[in-house]
């Protein structure tokens, strides 16, 4: 009940996963079967995303031992908060301060991947750009008119939207091509095109821990109803061959 509940609320949440751009989608390739990356991204979401944003719904210790990080490493490095291992986990912001500073409270991030999906999440997070018009003197390509600011600008640089002219008698229509960076980020756009899928894998990851288990038991499952089926259908041969 509780996921349905949140879901709905993700569904119609003005902070930033209520609004659809009409700008095209990238795809993300997910690989839920690469820790190295999952370890990358949920180091991205401690240290930049955790200030704002909960995973109510997910542990740290269910978390660390899911994508293979040493508990003893990863209360030193990505429990910043003194919280436990068995603990959720939960931002330290108050939610009236999130609520004060942003206009509304920032949503819970659990299970994003799964109500937006993970291109959604990965193009967001790449389509950013400079609007000193904004509160926090960004916009997103994705998103607009977004409530949040760009947390990972120090990686990527300052974002600037480029576009597409073309001539139409005496008019020139503009067309968004896409966003380029001023070169400013610690990282290049690939690097920082890399970090991002990470996050986006971590995510995804977090929307359904089980997912992979679920998916190893359901091909055993499909195998045993296979030779099973086989087996009824001589079975059933054998006895209507004495009935005819």
């Amino acid at each position: 009940m509780k996921k349905l509940v949140f879901i709905l609320v993700m569904c119609f949440h003005p902070f930033g996963f209520s609004a659809t751009g009409e700008y095209g989608l990238d795809h993300a390739e997910i690989d839920l079967k690469d820790k190295a990356s999952l370890q990358r991204g949920a180091k991205v979401f401690m240290n930049y995303c955790l200030g704002c944003h909960s995973m109510q719904y997910q542990r740290y210790q269910r978390t660390f031992d899911d994508i293979g990080i040493d508990e003893e490493l990863a209360q030193e490095y990505l429990q910043y908060s003194g919280a436990k291992a068995s603990d959720y986990v939960v931002r330290a912001m108050d939610a009236k301060d999130a609520e004060a500073w942003f206009g509304v409270e920032p949503p819970d991030l659990t299970l994003v991947a799964r109500v937006r999906g993970t291109d959604w999440i990965y193009t967001y997070l790449r389509t950013f750009y400079k609007d000193d018009s904004r509160p926090f003197g960004v916009n997103n390509l994705v998103f607009p008119d977004v409530a949040m600011p760009h947390v990972l600008e120090p990686l990527q640089g300052t974002p600037i939207v480029t576009y597409n002219e073309e001539f139409k008698g005496s008019d020139t229509e503009k067309q968004v091509k896409g966003v380029i960076t001023d070169g400013s980020g610690s990282l290049s756009s690939e690097e920082y095109d890399q970090v991002v899928l990470d996050l986006v894998n971590f995510l995804e990851y977090t929307g359904e821990p089980t997912r992979l288990v679920s998916e190893r038991i359901g091909r055993w499952v499909l195998a045993f109803i296979s030779v099973f089926g086989v087996l009824v259908y001589l079975l059933k041969k054998d006895y209507w061959r004495e009935v005819h």
